[in-house]
């Protein structure tokens, strides 16, 4: 199926069919599947590099706090709530804008923007800063220090501990929970499958008559996709003209 479009002045003027500059919806299609797989699987490792990088926070120090917090299990839930490889708490997730608290990425994203908060707030002074981050800024702030809590006290002995060595990362593999939106906000997760599909069968996307019900969805969105922005990435003025439902 194609979506082509003529332009019926300079067709009737000429006699011919004029050819639309328009991408057709094979064309759209295949550009949203590979939209959709540029957000490659990470590695644990990487999200550390990336996090650190992107708050400032020593990247031994998010390793060290993760092992000790969950051993890097991405399941982990304390008895108190807290979740993930960071052990984030619901609220600290929400305030930081985590949609999924145990999706890797995001929860190490998470625990990054908090620690390098307390970094700032202690003016680098990483003990008051896992302090704060194991007990809560309040306790710091109550007990002038570190607080007279064994956990706490014990934890920031394990995590400077931690960072003096040569932390082993687990070799997972992860794929972002955000990457089957692709860039478009519209959910792509099964384009990729349905095109690999056409391609192997020797036939094109738009000669394959199973339509299923999550091709419908798919299809939906990238029509409601459309409507909003036009087939274009390129949201500018210039190209609203050139929508194809113009």
């Amino acid at each position: 199926m194609t979506a082509s479009r003529t332009s019926g002045s300079a067709a009737a003027a000429s006699g011919t069919s004029a050819v639309s500059s328009q991408p057709s919806f094979q064309n759209v299609l295949s550009r949203t599947a590979s939209a959709a797989s540029v957000s490659a699987p990470s590695t644990l490792e990487s999200i550390f590099a990336k996090a650190s990088q992107k708050y400032g926070v020593p990247e031994n120090l998010l390793k060290a706090v993760a092992k000790a917090e969950s051993d890097f299990q991405a399941n982990c839930v304390s008895s108190a709530g807290a979740s993930g490889i960071m052990q984030l708490m619901p609220e600290t997730a929400k305030e930081y804008g985590i949609t999924d608290i145990f999706d890797p990425e995001q929860n190490i994203m998470g625990g990054a923007q908090e620690l390098a908060a307390n970094l700032k707030r202690y003016n680098g002074d990483i003990k008051l800063t896992l302090a704060g981050y194991n007990a809560g800024c309040g306790n710091v702030a109550k007990y002038g220090g570190i607080p007279p809590f064994a956990e706490t006290q014990n934890y920031v002995k394990k995590v400077m501990s931690y960072m003096g060595q040569d932390i082993q990362v687990p070799n997972t593999t992860y794929q972002a929970a955000s990457a089957s939106a692709g860039t478009s906000g519209v959910d792509t997760s099964g384009l990729a499958n349905l095109l690999s599909a056409g391609s192997a069968s020797g036939t094109s996307t738009a000669d394959n008559t199973d339509f299923t019900y999550q091709d419908y969805q798919m299809f939906v969105g990238l029509i409601v996709n459309a409507l909003k922005n036009g087939w274009d990435s390129d949201s500018s003025e210039n190209s609203r003209s050139s929508y194809w439902y113009r």
